[in-house]
């Protein structure tokens, strides 16, 4: 494979890759550390013995991502089954770049990303790699080391199960954001009249703290119950500070205690003006990648004025 005999040329051609491969692994596995550690051992893989006989290089280090993230998602799934309350993904911190790639954003919405939970592990590889990524079902199968007839029967099944479970309706951004300030505010100052104005008949609340931090060990079912549970945690954040950032491919917030560590990340989704499911991520080994509060982070009471 010319100019990737040496070091230098297998590390750039790796590099190049690098974006895709992240993406795989982490649309597979909704876990940014584990995304990472797929990653590095591909490379290690890569970077270990001669690839100069590699014609492909793409196909050959998405074939060999694959196969570690399967093995990686076979046993988080294992550990997944005994998890304390909802599993929610680890949030992933996206640019405006990822928000104006429609399908990328929402291959890595939490939404999308919660839908492909209840898939088995090799129907969500094939799911992510032809309906994400695009690769031909040739590919697939040679990655996965299973016949194409097979490969084709698998994303026919996935892609049905999926979009019968995929939200069916989703606010644009900028719609999104202004209901976000809205929930915000509404939390903030106890308004539960008029949290339930924002919320849908049928809002469901995901708070997930791993058994870590408290939460809610079970789903939050109807405007009633959720606005009441919102408000009562909103009373320990008025002093929190906040950010609104891109995560997972839409706006979002991410709260902050007093020593500049996040505590927790809020997304919304909506049909229209509504609030149709609302995901808190609050176990602490999700949000160590978020870093502290930047020193423009205003408080959460000044959310929207």
């Amino acid at each position: 494979m010319s100019g990737t005999e040496s070091a230098t040329g297998r590390t750039a051609v790796f590099e190049r890759y690098r974006g895709l491969l992240f993406g795989v692994s982490y649309d597979m596995l909704g876990s940014v550390a584990d995304a990472e550690d797929c990653v590095q051992e591909a490379w290690i893989r890569w970077a270990g013995d001669d690839r100069s006989d590699v014609r492909d290089p793409r196909g050959y280090l998405i074939r060999t991502v694959t196969n570690v993230t399967l093995n990686r998602l076979r046993a988080a799934r294992a550990r997944r089954e005994s998890y304390v309350g909802p599993w929610l993904p680890e949030p992933l911190v996206t640019g405006p770049d990822v928000a104006e790639e429609v399908e990328r954003a929402e291959s890595v919405s939490m939404a999308m990303l919660v839908v492909l939970e209840t898939l088995n592990p090799v129907e969500r590889a094939v799911f992510v790699l032809r309906e994400v990524f695009g690769l031909p079902h040739a590919e697939i199968a040679e990655a996965l080391d299973r016949s194409e007839a097979s490969v084709r029967q698998l994303a026919h099944r996935a892609r049905e199960h999926v979009h019968a479970r995929r939200p069916r309706f989703t606010a644009d951004s900028g719609v999104r954001r202004r209901l976000t300030e809205r929930f915000l505010a509404a939390c903030v100052e106890g308004d539960v009249a008029g949290l339930k104005d924002l919320l849908a008949d049928d809002v469901v609340v995901l708070t997930d703290g791993g058994g870590k931090v408290r939460s809610a060990l079970n789903p939050l079912y109807g405007p009633d119950k959720s606005a009441r549970f919102l408000v009562g945690v909103a009373r320990g954040y008025r002093k929190a500070r906040l950010d609104f950032v891109d995560v997972n491919g839409a706006p979002g917030i991410v709260l902050y205690r007093d020593g500049g560590d996040p505590t927790t990340v809020g997304l919304l989704e909506a049909d229209g003006d509504r609030i149709t499911r609302i995901y808190l991520v609050r176990n602490p080994d999700k949000l160590r990648r978020l870093g502290r509060a930047a020193p423009g982070s205003g408080p959460v009471g000044s959310a929207g004025s």
